[in-house]
């Protein structure tokens, strides 16, 4: 009976604050690599941040805050690395596939193109 209560008092502890907008904004820096790796890696960036702050509260706060929502927060932490990883290399790509494709075009013979 006494082990059923502490599941009950477990059970009605709050959420940390952010714990959820965490997990949305690091589950969306995945998809935001795609954007040319700045929306992600802007997501995935404030993630962190506040993923930073509130597992800095829950430590600082044992035991008043549930455990799923820390388990929510490190879920999205681990997001929002993948996130802005990915998204890093997303900006990498087409940052050296722009410079490529400029010093192309420069060699162009354009006058000879437009002085038909």
């Amino acid at each position: 009976m006494d082990e059923m209560n502490q599941q009950n008092a477990r059970q009605m502890l709050p959420a940390l604050p952010t714990s959820n907008t965490v997990l949305v904004l690091g589950i969306l820096s995945i998809v935001g690599c795609w954007c040319f790796g700045l929306v992600g890696l802007i997501m995935g960036i404030i993630a962190l941040v506040m993923s930073g702050k509130a597992a800095k509260e829950y430590t600082q706060n044992f035991g008043q805050y549930s455990e799923g929502s820390y388990k929510n927060l490190q879920a999205g932490k681990i997001c929002a690395i993948i996130g802005t990883c990915l998204s890093a290399i997303a900006s990498v790509y087409y940052v050296i596939y722009l410079f490529i494709i400029g010093t192309i075009a420069s060699f162009l013979p354009w006058k000879e193109l437009f002085n038909m």
